[in-house]
């Protein structure tokens, strides 16, 4: 099980690779961050097929969601000076405080 939560967190990491690599490929307009990004689409979606083995879809799911829009958002911060306003901090927070929740509820 333990394996199947690696592969959700790895699954996620890829995906927030995916974001960046289409902040850079500017609509489609560079050929290699577009690349970058649908090899890394890709990537995420076959971690999280092999997740999903063992793991309930909606529980998997939110958590990968979760984690890609949180770990993006933050990626936004720090690489991109995106706002980082308390109101915002916190939101994401709540997105994080939630994937914790859906993990410890996992029977």
């Amino acid at each position: 099980m333990i394996a199947a939560w690696l592969l959700l967190l790895a699954a996620a990491l890829v995906d927030i690779a995916m974001a960046v690599a289409l902040k850079h490929a500017e609509g489609w307009t560079r050929f290699w961050p577009s690349l970058a990004g649908l090899a890394f689409a890709n990537g995420a979606i076959v971690l999280l097929t092999m997740a999903l083995r063992q793991l309930p879809v909606g529980t998997a799911f939110a958590v990968f969601t979760g984690i890609g829009a949180a770990g993006a958002a933050l990626v936004g911060i720090v690489l991109y000076g995106e706002s980082a306003t308390p109101l915002r901090l916190l939101l994401i927070a709540l997105i994080i405080a939630s994937i914790a929740g859906l993990k410890l509820t996992h029977s």
